[in-house]
Order: structure tokens, then sequence, then C-alpha cells
């Protein structure tokens, strides 16, 4: 029963009509309102937003919101791996060789999230994780290291939500949603860098269109809900000794480093 009742609101919230609806009104001004009581409901730390809180035309504005420089620093060393986001280390492990990872006991295909065979071979043995962003965190994405664009690309027309639930009991939302999937390479070594929206079908602006990405700049933002895949290489990453999961994490603080 519990298993349908998250199942069956996860598919009203993926329902294009609604999906629609929802991202509409968080973008007119209506929405704004708002703003207050969602930063009071999240504990939204307003002294590291770029802009005052009563500059936001609406809640898509606010949810977007940028930092003031230098509230987030990136270590500076380039066999370091930094989150690219705000947000909580859910899950890692490894890539097995049926090209499936495990996230909260529930098995996804790699060869699904990704959608090209001879991609992922290089990444089977390898480790993955799992970033998730609640709407506490400031949504903005940046490069987790110095890398040259290899390739990117779009796959995905779901929008189910990302969260424990949606991971839990919604249809393969790491493999089914609309995400931006990019391929870096740094130091000699490959990383996958999946990007997965949730919520609002490309729910993902990207805006770093240049092939050589430096660590810290911010290549993206989501629009609503998100999580973030890392795949690295067999043998080519160590995760930091003292994290846990679940991990909370900010943008610039190391997840590990390149062997």
């Amino acid at each position: 029963m519990k298993t349908w009742f998250y199942r069956l609101l996860i598919e009203l919230t993926n329902h294009k009509f609604t999906s629609a609806l929802l991202k509409k009104f968080s973008q007119s001004k209506i929405s704004k309102f708002l703003i207050p009581s969602y930063a009071k409901v999240y504990n939204i730390n307003q002294e590291e937003m770029l802009y005052d809180i009563d500059t936001y035309e609406n809640l898509h504005e606010f949810f977007t919101r940028k930092l003031k420089p230098g509230v987030r620093s990136f270590v500076n060393d380039e066999k370091v791996i930094t989150s690219p986001v705000d947000g909580v280390l859910e899950d890692y492990g490894i890539v097995e060789s049926d090209k499936i990872i495990t996230v909260k006991g529930k098995q996804y295909s790699i060869l699904e999230m990704i959608g090209d065979e001879h991609r992922i071979k290089k990444y089977i043995g390898g480790k993955f994780l799992i970033l998730y962003l609640s709407p506490s965190h400031y949504h903005r994405i940046h490069s987790p290291i110095d890398g040259e664009i290899i390739t990117q690309y779009t796959l995905g027309t779901k929008s189910y939500p990302v969260n424990r639930y949606g991971l839990k009991y919604g249809k393969s939302p790491l493999s089914k949603n609309y995400r931006v999937i990019t391929e870096l390479k740094a130091q000699g070594n490959h990383l996958l860098f999946v990007k997965v929206g949730a919520m609002f079908i490309n729910s993902i602006e990207c805006m770093a269109t240049h092939q050589n990405w430096q660590k810290g700049e911010e290549v993206a933002y989501f629009s609503f809900g998100s999580t973030v895949v890392l795949l690295f290489e067999k043998d080519t990453f160590e995760i930091q000794n003292h994290i846990h999961i679940p991990y909370d994490i900010q943008v610039g603080e190391p997840l590990g480093h390149i062997k």
C-alpha cells in the first residue's frame, strides 16, 4: 500500500500537464508572495545570496539564485575532485560488470542512463557518486575539475522526483528523467558528469559552451529538482576517507582525488 501510494504521487508530479502548471506558476509574479515563507521553511542562508530577497520577481528566480563571490572556495589541487553542487552525497559504490549501479537498494542500468554502449565500457569497475539537491540547496552547477569536454548530449523525457522517495519508489528516475550527460577528460582520465533534472521537463540550463572547463566555474543550473551522478574509470578515483553516507557537502569541497 505504501509503495503504491508513493508511486501514485510520483506519477502525478511527473504528468506533463501538472509539471507545466507548476513551472508556469513558479515563473509567474504571483509566486513572489511565497518567497519569504519558502526561505523560512527551507532555512535559506540569506547572507550568502548575491541579491536581497525582495529583489526576486518570482519563485523560480529565487530558486536559481546566485551566491556572493567568495562564499564558496575550491581546493587548488589539480588532482582533487571537488563537489560540483551544494547537496547531499546519498550513495557511492562500484559500477558492476553487468553495467548496473545500486542506489538506495535499487538497481539502475548505466547503459540506459548513458545511452551509449561503447562509452560506458571504460567505466565498468569504476566508482560512482550520487549527489542530491533538496529545495533548500543552492542550485547552480560548477565544474568539479579542470577538464576538456569530450562530448555533451541530452536524454530522457520524464520528470520524476529524485529525492529519497523518488529514488526508492520511482520508475528509475536516474535513467528515465531528462538529463544532460557530459564526458570530461582530466589528468589523462575520463569521467562522466550526469545532471538529472526533476519535476520539470528540460529543467537543466547549460551555460558553458566552450570546450575547456576550469574547476569552479559555473557551467549550468537546475531550474527545479535535481541530482548529479559522477562516474569514474576503474582505478582512477579514491573517495575522501572521512566521507560517510549520507554526507552534506558544498560546492568546492573535496569529494576525493584522481590517482
